[in-house]
């Protein structure tokens, strides 16, 4: 049997580069390469493009809707790390756990979009609870994140190492305050509320993990349920899931540090509070389960291979 041919076209960015380092190792593909010097070559991107089984892009918005225009064939299929599909008719939204059956939605899928880092820890949380009817759909649901920098890409990483930063680089920072985050799109439409929560995104001084936050009043959820009973409903939601986890509940006061997952392709919910009010927090790698490593758990998936393949655990 032939080995899938796999190419990644932006392979030079954060997110390129990730997946590259999770796929160069191993024997059960064969990875297309470009020539450096024609990376932006349309002609021979073009030529790739067509040639590969799967193609990542890993581009800008405009750059991923033009790659899809050089598909010339009936069998190329994309996963695309970009924001310009993810709501777009015809694609298929890659978070596997949000799947009764992933192997068959996710397997037989040709056009992927990857969900975006903050989106992925919103949605770990609130797509279950609202799936199941705990969440009410006019819920009106708040969310802060917290990021590392490299989920800014290149320019943003260069600023934080930067010897001369100034200090207001030392320490978080808000940003997207107009509310109006490019990820806050795929957060209603996949979650099915029928308005975005009010979401706050924070950088701060490291590199890499993220811990994402919903905040609950549980006299407004359906059957008022108390934090230990979330968790319980969560646990046993992703029970049979190899990537997603959820840490056993306890009423102990805890520092959740956002850069507790690093290095490691999976994500674990913490719900923590009480009787009348719960937090439920995604900690994960925005690199990993909130970008590459999702995208090549995905790749797993549609070409029939072991989901965790490949992955950090």
């Amino acid at each position: 049997m032939n080995k899938p041919k796999i190419y990644i076209d932006g392979q030079e960015g954060t997110t390129g580069l990730e997946i590259h380092q999770r796929l160069a190792e191993r024997d059960d593909i064969e990875l297309l390469s470009i020539d450096p010097d024609k990376r932006k070559d349309l002609t021979e991107r073009k030529r790739l493009i067509n040639e590969a089984d799967l193609v990542f892009l890993c581009l800008p918005d405009a750059a991923a809707v033009e790659a899809v225009g050089l598909i010339e064939n009936s069998h190329t299929r994309v996963i695309d790390a970009s924001t310009a599909h993810r709501t777009a008719p015809g694609w298929v939204y890659g978070f596997p756990e949000l799947y009764k059956d992933p192997a068959q939605t996710i397997g037989t899928a040709r056009f992927i979009a990857n969900p975006g880092c903050h989106a992925t820890g919103f949605l770990a949380a609130a797509a279950p609870l609202a799936a199941l009817n705990v969440l009410p759909r006019d819920y009106p649901l708040t969310c802060f994140s917290l990021t590392g920098y490299s989920g800014g890409g290149k320019k943003m990483i260069a600023e934080y190492e930067a010897s001369d930063k100034g200090n207001e680089l030392y320490s978080p920072r808000i940003y997207g305050t107009t509310l109006k985050h490019k990820h806050l799109a795929e957060m209603q439409k996949i979650s099915g509320l029928e308005a975005p929560p009010v979401f706050c995104p924070v950088v701060d001084d490291y590199y890499r993990g993220m811990a994402t936050t919903i905040q609950l009043h549980n006299r407004y959820l359906r059957g008022q349920p108390t934090a230990r009973e979330l968790s319980l409903i969560l646990a046993a939601y992703y029970a049979k899931q190899p990537l997603v986890s959820v840490a056993p509940y306890s009423d102990q006061p805890a520092y959740l540090a956002a850069n507790a997952l690093a290095g490691t392709d999976r994500l674990e919910l913490t719900v923590s509070g009480h009787e009348g009010q719960t937090i439920v927090t995604a900690r994960f790698d925005n690199l990993g389960k909130g970008a590459s490593g999702a995208a090549v758990q995905n790749m797993n998936l549609m070409l029939g291979f072991e989901e965790t393949r490949g992955l950090v655990l």
